[in-house]
């Protein structure tokens, strides 16, 4: 049976059929991808537009800004030289080396010296003082018997002439950066052609990116299997330091990239060369990370940049490649292959002649002590110079300013103080088991007329950045109260210093029916006294016996005239010295006796400039003549009987007179002396940061870092009195009329004391203890 026939439908092959609506179903769905791509891609360029407009800001605000936060310099004062100065030959030469002068068999460029029998011819340099720029020039010092006889320079003799001061420190910010900027025509060319051949030959060539740098660097990497070459640039290098980390990723690297390409955009190759010059990482110095060639040259060789010669140019070239791995200190071998290298590389391009290259090879590799003075760092002392400044500066300032401070320190005074305190607590604590390392010492030493802080010792490690004893540590002061004592008795107008008075045994009933009964230290009593042997022999007895006599509250008002700001308990024990006080403060008591009267804040600062040289701040003496500069002879006179004849004799082997007191606290806990010559005032403490007894007083402890300090910094008698002259007294204390004979005994007065009767020539033991004692005075 046949099939019925239906309609027909013809089979249309399926790519035909596809293809039969005009191609639009393929061209939709590109439109689809398209666009959201494209979105994307406008969405990138957009954002890394941004990103380098942001990295665009960030590279010109940077190098058009500061570059740098700048450590304030801190500078000693200048030695300042002139004919009658007292200066040794070792003093000249210690301050010509800290100042990294080089001895030379002939004088003839700056930073050298050169001897001829008494006289030194020192090629000086120039140096920006604060009142004014002075340029290189020859001096010649002639000394005779410890002083300058003569000073010249190439124009004839000159009154007064000045070295330029030791660096001492600085003011650094939190991350403890520091270098000297130089300009790029401040540098030697062959060092920066060094650089370039070192480190980047195709610098002048590139754009910020050398992209044959990169391959090369790649290829040795692989060839090493590990990171042992990279392809910096010197631009990127200072890039990384300058604005980056350390990080080692590749968005870094790309950030890296185009920061420098921007840099590069902007700025001349001069001047990225100079800042990467400044910028540089060169080492390491305690706290302290050298920055740039400049302050390398300085750390490193102790001479600036322009003093170096080819083996040492190269050897900081060398630093570059690592700091640490070619120190030349630590790692002397490395770092002379490392110098090696670079000098041939030198010759290679011509830098230097093959008879150069030979010779720098063939010199060692000297460097100069990191420890040097013109290095180290004085804690102590910057400490005080820093809290001073901050009343007139702020703190950010004095980080980030890059200025000049010029401070009263006294390199040779401070060294002399520094070795003197370590030889004798050595010696005192030699054969006492349980006592060694533990004596601790304080100082401060300030000149007489001006009351600059000279030296500052904050404890037996000068070089400990911490607790600083010389303003922190408060120690009942002992017999060093006790100067007031008299002095407050001498104002009355009823005392001189051959008044006798009582040193029996004192009871004093307090408020809570306690008793005070003080003991002399040879727990003897002594009768009736001269009122000069109690202060001499620091009799306990008869300066409590005086003081209360005289009144407790005078005593406080002396001491308070005399410079303590602080409020005082009127007790009896404050008489003989129970209150504590810093050797600070102890010092500023003091220098107004040495100054005769006139009450002056100690400071250490003289003048602050720019880092250009413009002045900002000068600091000349202040302060108020607080007593009769006769009255303040009065009691240095007493004060120069205890050195002739009382606690104090051990300073008799330094030239004479000289004032001074002992003192020592209770149980001798503290040992104290404090002291002054015709130039400087020198206080010193030794006792323990626990606070236990010592068995030593002030004149075993003390007086011996104090002598030792003087003889090295060197001791110039007082001058004579002018406002006293010479009396007579009786047996009984009294002062007689001139002219009078027998027995009757000078003593130093004031021209306005009048004799108190006729004359007396009875005879007792009294009058022939005081002539014993005051035979000095003749």
């Amino acid at each position: 049976m046949a099939k019925k026939a239906g309609p027909t439908r013809a089979r249309t092959p399926r790519r035909k059929q596809e293809s039969s609506h005009s191609g639009k179903p393929l061209l939709k769905p590109r439109k689809r991808w398209k666009l959201p791509l494209v979105s994307l891609l406008l969405v990138l360029l957009t954002i890394f537009g941004v990103w380098m407009v942001y990295l665009d800001a960030q590279v010109r605000a940077a190098f058009d800004g500061k570059k740098w936060a700048l450590p304030a310099k801190v500078y000693a004062r200048p030695l300042a030289l002139y004919p009658g100065l007292l200066l040794s030959e070792e003093q000249l030469r210690a301050e010509l080396t800290w100042a990294d002068y080089r001895e030379a068999p002939v004088a003839d460029r700056p930073g050298t010296y050169q001897r001829r029998g008494s006289e030194w011819l020192i090629y000086r340099r120039g140096f920006p003082f604060w009142d004014g720029a002075e340029n290189s020039r020859r001096i010649r010092v002639s000394l005779s018997g410890g002083r300058v006889r003569a000073l010249a320079d190439d124009t004839g003799s000159q009154p007064l002439l000045r070295l330029e001061p030791q660096y001492i420190g600085g003011i650094f910010p939190a991350h403890n950066e520091d270098r000297e900027l130089v300009r790029l025509d401040q540098v030697p060319p062959v060092l920066v052609a060094a650089l370039i051949v070192t480190e980047d030959k195709r610098f002048f060539e590139h754009w910020g990116v050398s992209v044959h740098g990169i391959v090369r660097a790649m290829m040795a990497n692989v060839r090493a299997g590990g990171m042992v070459q990279g392809g910096s640039t010197l631009t990127q290098q200072l890039v990384k330091n300058f604005f980056l980390n350390n990080e080692r990723t590749l968005s870094r690297k790309v950030q890296e990239a185009f920061m420098s390409l921007l840099l590069e955009l902007h700025y001349s190759k001069e001047e990225i060369l100079e800042a990467y010059i400044n910028e540089v990482y060169l080492g390491q110095s305690g706290r302290r990370a050298i920055h740039g060639f400049g302050l390398a040259s300085r750390f490193y060789f102790g001479r600036p940049l322009g003093e170096l010669d080819t083996g040492e140019i190269a050897t900081l070239v060398g630093l570059v490649k690592g700091a640490s791995f070619y120190n030349p200190r630590r790692h002397e071998a490395r770092a002379r292959d490392r110098r090696d290298l670079v000098l041939d590389l030198m010759a290679q391009h011509q830098i230097i002649t093959e008879a150069e290259r030979i010779r720098a090879r063939g010199q060692a590799l000297i460097t100069a002590s990191p420890r040097r003075a013109g290095q180290r760092e004085y804690p102590a002392f910057l400490e005080l110079a820093k809290e001073q400044l901050q009343q007139d500066y702020r703190l950010v300032d004095l980080q980030s300013e890059g200025l000049r401070i010029f401070t009263t320190l006294d390199p040779w005074i401070q060294a002399a103080v520094e070795e003197s305190a370590e030889q004798h607590l050595n010696l005192l604590e030699r054969g006492r088991p349980g006592l060694e390392g533990k004596l601790e010492t304080a100082a401060v030493i300030t000149s007489v007329d001006g009351g600059e802080i000279r030296a500052l010792l904050g404890g037996r490690d000068a070089s400990f950045f911490g607790f600083n004893r010389a303003l922190n540590a408060r120690r009942a002061i002992g017999s060093l109260a006790k100067p007031a004592v008299f002095l407050a008795a001498l104002r009355t107008g009823d005392y001189h210093w051959g008044s006798l008075i009582d040193d029996a045994p004192v009871t004093v009933e307090g408020r809570a029916g306690d008793l005070w009964q003080p003991e002399n230290y040879d727990h003897q009593s002594h009768g009736m006294v001269p009122m000069q042997t109690a202060l001499s022999h620091s009799y306990n007895q008869a300066t409590a016996r005086l003081g209360m006599t005289i009144g407790l509250q005078k005593v406080v008002d002396e001491l308070h005239r005399l410079g303590v700001r602080e409020s005082l308990p009127a007790y009896p024990s404050l008489l003989l010295g129970a209150v504590s006080m810093s050797p600070l403060e102890v010092a500023q008591i003091y220098q107004t006796i040495a100054s005769e009267g006139f009450v002056m804040p100690l400071r250490t600062i003289d003048a602050v400039t720019t880092s250009e040289g413009d002045m900002l701040s000068s600091y000349a003496i202040r302060g108020k003549q607080m007593y009769d500069p006769v009255l303040m002879e009065w009691l240095r006179a007493g004060l120069e009987q205890v050195v002739a004849t009382g606690t104090a004799r051990r300073l008799q082997s330094l030239p004479q007179p000289l004032a001074a007191k002992t003192g020592t606290s209770d149980s001798q806990r503290d040992a104290w002396l404090a002291g002054f010559d015709n130039r400087h005032l020198g206080v010193i403490w030794v006792g323990r940061d626990d606070n236990d007894p010592m068995p030593f007083t002030g004149s075993s402890a003390a007086l011996p870092v104090w002598e030792q300090t003087f003889r090295k910094a060197g001791a110039e008698p007082l001058s004579a009195p002018r406002g006293l002259k010479m009396m007579t007294v009786d047996p009984q204390g009294t002062l007689l009329a001139d002219g009078c004979s027998g027995e009757a005994y000078p003593f130093p007065v004031s021209w306005l004391d009048k004799p108190r009767q006729a004359c007396n020539s009875g005879t007792s033991r009294i009058g022939k203890e005081i002539r014993s004692w005051l035979d000095w005075l003749f």
